[in-house]
């Protein structure tokens, strides 16, 4: 595959258009809005930081590495093992169903429309039980190098989060650009310590975006599903 032909498919598996559902959940956004731990910019940027450095997105990146190594490297066996820990390494129920809803959609809308067909082996393999950071990383690997395939996978949770912010606190949609800017050297550490990550070893350290979501499951009035 080419070069843009890669970033082509890249951008358009990454885009807020994508049929992925990304749009219904807030991973907890919801309740620390309601809670007044998220009121404007400055905090909403500090809590998507702390998502991205300590808590899920710190054990995403490091799924995504591994599968991404595993895929490129036509290894099933390693795969399927981190496709299996993907399922069960969530802190929430809530979120186990965020990141597992969008990976199915994305596995099975890119192994149809665009002929994945390894995306869709592994699919089958796991009765469709794909997370999503482990579905975008057999999507990319190899065409995409890994480092661009993070930036970009990182760069849409924050933005998703940021746009959810956007529908819950009081914030433009300039102020809105303001915080994805400032989440830019954010991104950066989370790419670098995807890198790095050891799979084995890895965790999460953010326990209120956790109880964040928690305490969302019961929430009186609710726009997203986490």
């Amino acid at each position: 595959m080419t070069e843009g032909a890669a970033l082509y498919r890249l951008m358009n598996w990454l885009s807020p258009a994508y049929p992925v559902g990304a749009f219904a959940y807030s991973h907890g956004l919801e309740w620390a809005v309601e809670a007044g731990d998220v009121r404007d910019r400055a905090t909403l940027t500090d809590w998507i930081t702390g998502i991205l450095l300590y808590g899920a997105g710190r054990v995403d990146g490091a799924l995504f590495a591994a599968a991404w190594r595993a895929a490129a490297a036509g290894d099933d066996d390693a795969l399927d093992a981190v496709a299996a820990r993907a399922a069960a390494w969530r802190g929430t129920a809530e979120i186990a169903l965020e990141t597992g809803s969008q990976g199915k959609a994305f596995a099975e809308v890119t192994a149809t429309a665009w002929g994945h067909e390894r995306l869709a082996a592994l699919a089958r393999r796991h009765d469709g039980a794909v997370s999503l950071p482990v579905a975008v990383a057999v999507a990319t690997a190899p065409d995409v190098p890994l480092a661009d395939a993070l930036l970009a996978y990182f760069t849409v949770f924050a933005a998703n989060l940021v746009g959810a912010g956007v529908r819950l606190a009081p914030l433009g949609q300039t102020e809105a650009q303001a915080a994805i800017a400032a989440l830019e050297p954010v991104v950066a550490e989370a790419v670098r310590a995807a890198m790095d990550a050891d799979i084995e070893t890895i965790g999460t350290a953010a326990p209120m975006t956790e109880m964040a979501s928690m305490f969302h499951e019961t929430q009186y009035t609710r726009m997203f599903r986490s």
